[in-house]
């Protein structure tokens, strides 16, 4: 799935925003774009938990 994620603007944001995917699904394929403000996640968990985790981490995403 590909998420937007319109605060994401540089490589901290990144990491905090792998981080907490990696809180809901420790297994899942992550490639963050903070120059395009997406993320490609490869994970079994659901779009729904991956945006809960996000916007309690302060980088609310919408799927695209």
């Amino acid at each position: 799935m590909e998420l937007r994620i319109e605060n994401m603007t540089c490589g901290g944001c990144a990491k905090s925003v792998t981080k907490a995917i990696q809180s809901v699904d420790p297994n899942a394929g992550i490639e963050t774009n903070p120059a395009a403000r997406t993320v490609k996640v490869e994970t079994t968990a659901t779009s729904a938990a991956l945006q809960k985790v996000l916007k309690d981490a302060g980088y609310p995403a919408t799927t695209r």
